[in-house]
């Protein structure tokens, strides 16, 4: 008897030194989003600059982030892991933690519902409340692969971030648009962006943007602006309706359909607009086609 008493008080010392001295978190919170992991991690990074004293940064890769809110005194941490379940719907793990008040959190929250808990829930739910406002701003349909036709083009190049793209594009639409048909080029087919590099993990992007053009034994030489030969490639294709800010939400969409049928993929989207955006409307109605090139090309 008296062993086993010995071992209990044993155990029960083991679990109060892990609960909490070696417990990551004060507190977690599970939810159930309708979306794929690429749309939640931006939205997470899109929400959080609408939070005072707020940061946020990936971690190892687009489902782990790390977020920290200053509020007075506290600090707290809300660490974002993502998991896919299917097609459109993901599972959210949210541990939370206060650097400023850690012990006293784990001691009362077994026994009440303190004010860290509710602050807590409430944060995630206005995130969720975000992010069910955003998937209706958009629309992503995966397609068959396709082979892209070569065309000839005339490019300017861009340096930016995913949440600048689309201003980088409307600064050079009518550049490109008027320069090149007020020098005598015949365009032949809607513009285009052709990534040449894309950083998951910060955000950061480099691509050209283009204008097919029909090529002529004498072309104008105009700054800022290259020519070159565009070769399509064997791609997966997804058409994407909605505000050009946030096509990338097909770019995600087609690499975790990509992961998920174990098809291999370069990074780096290419994109064909229909729509001018300089003239409004509803961007629901905006067409893009988006196209993930495949690693392995048929030969």
């Amino acid at each position: 008897m008296r062993k086993a008493i010995t071992i209990t008080i044993f155990i029960i010392c083991i679990g109060l030194v892990w609960y909490f001295l070696l417990k990551p978190q004060d507190y977690q919170i599970r939810v159930v989003a309708k979306s794929f992991p690429g749309t939640i991690n931006q939205s997470l990074k899109s929400w959080n600059n609408s939070i005072d004293n707020a940061s946020i940064v990936q971690l190892e890769d687009l489902k782990h982030l790390k977020q920290t809110i200053k509020s007075g005194d506290s600090t707290h941490t809300y660490i974002w892991n993502i998991f896919s379940i299917n097609d459109s719907t993901s599972k959210i793990k949210v541990d939370v933690t206060d650097l400023n008040n850690s012990f006293k959190n784990k001691l009362l929250i077994p026994f009440i519902d303190t004010d860290f808990e509710k602050g807590s829930r409430k944060l995630v739910t206005d995130f969720i409340s975000y992010l069910n406002k955003h998937r209706k701003e958009f629309k992503v349909t995966i397609l068959n692969e396709e082979v892209l036709p070569n065309t000839y083009c005339a490019c300017v190049e861009h340096k930016t971030i995913q949440s600048k793209k689309a201003i980088a594009m409307k600064d050079s639409y009518p550049f490109l648009n008027s320069v090149l048909v007020g020098n005598g080029l015949k365009l032949n087919g809607v513009p285009f962006i052709e990534t040449t590099d894309w950083n998951i993990d910060n955000d950061s992007l480099t691509f050209n943007f283009c204008y097919p053009i029909l090529k002529t034994d004498s072309l104008p030489v105009i700054k800022g602006i290259t020519y070159q030969e565009f070769n399509g490639l064997k791609s997966l294709k997804a058409i994407y309706n909605g505000n050009y800010i946030t096509s990338d939400r097909a770019w995600y969409a087609l690499l975790d359909y990509a992961e998920k049928k174990d098809i291999k993929v370069n990074g780096k989207p290419i994109e064909f607009f229909y729509n001018n955006p300089n003239m409004g409307g509803d961007a629901l109605h905006w067409k893009t086609e988006v196209f993930m090139p495949l690693t392995e090309q048929d030969e």
